[in-house]
């Protein structure tokens, strides 16, 4: 495991968490992970800790309503939410990590505008 941390543009949001070395994320293509370039990096709940800005996080659900998706409300940038596909993890958004790390990711493409088909596959 290696320790990250990372969060939103202006700071208010940050995090520390523990990852695999080499992580396997996604890249969506869903409607609003195209538009931000969220890069999926799937964190257990007891690997995260929000060190500060829950009070900063304005949150945001669309479509079915499962996913909660967590804003900064003074930048505006999701630095991790809780996604439906994964209801254990969190999502950090690799592109919100501080620099510095050792990851090694696997990027896979997911189709996320055909959400149900390709959650069968993973």
């Amino acid at each position: 495991m290696i320790d990250v941390a990372g969060g939103c543009h202006c700071g208010a949001v940050r995090f520390a968490a523990q990852a695999e070395a080499q992580p396997e994320m996604l890249d969506c293509n869903c409607s609003i992970c195209a538009r931000t370039g969220f890069l999926h990096l799937f964190i257990p709940h007891d690997q995260f800790d929000l060190l500060q800005g829950e009070s900063d996080l304005t949150s945001y659900k669309f479509g079915s309503g499962e996913a909660d998706h967590l804003f900064c409300r003074h930048c505006g940038i999701k630095s991790f939410y809780q996604p439906r596909s994964h209801p254990d993890c969190w999502s950090v958004n690799y592109n919100c990590l501080d620099a510095g790390h050792d990851l090694e990711p696997k990027i896979t493409k997911f189709d996320g505008q055909n959400w149900a088909a390709s959650k069968a596959k993973l």
